[in-house]
């Protein structure tokens, strides 16, 4: 069930503390954490402690939840110290769009030529 904490879900597993993370911040809500595999020098991860497959299903069952999820985003940026410079926010949705976690979650990306990446 949606927002219900799925066995499967390696992104549930790091919220419930069962798979260690590098945590960046943590709310009631929300859980931050560095990536394993970062693509650039900043790679940081939100997600909701709630288990939503993306982040449209977040957006539509939780809109509270989804703002949330993004301001948790912004805060990372000022934590990392990014936000002069600029960063981007990705939700991957689908496997065709790179979504390998199936836990709705916001990249915080920073650093390394974003310009030159992506539109």
């Amino acid at each position: 069930m949606a927002g219900e904490a799925q066995a499967d879900c390696v992104f549930c597993k790091i919220v419930a503390g069962d798979i260690p993370s590098t945590k960046v911040r943590e709310t009631e809500h929300t859980l931050a954490f560095r990536d394993i595999n970062p693509q650039m020098p900043t790679h940081v991860l939100v997600v909701p402690k709630a288990h939503y497959p993306d982040a449209a299903s977040l957006a539509d069952a939780d809109p509270g939840l989804a703002g949330t999820v993004l301001a948790e985003a912004g805060r990372v940026a000022e934590d990392e110290k990014v936000v002069d410079s600029g960063y981007r926010l990705i939700f991957n949705t689908g496997s065709g769009a790179g979504q390998t976690v199936f836990h709705a979650h916001v990249h915080v990306l920073a650093g390394g030529g974003l310009h030159e990446k992506l539109v």
